[in-house]
């Protein structure tokens, strides 16, 4: 899922990103959310 920088509104997900713009705020810069992943290693 993407982001908007200013508002943070998300992006609908069946919109391409070339030439998009915010609903909310007319931002052009988007971010892509990660998710909150725990990794476990073991240690050699």
């Amino acid at each position: 899922m993407f982001r908007c920088i200013r508002c943070h509104e998300p992006l609908p997900s069946d919109a391409s990103l070339f030439g998009v713009r915010c609903d909310n705020c007319g931002g052009k810069v988007f971010y892509k959310e990660h998710p909150n992943v725990k990794k476990v290693l073991k240690a050699r």
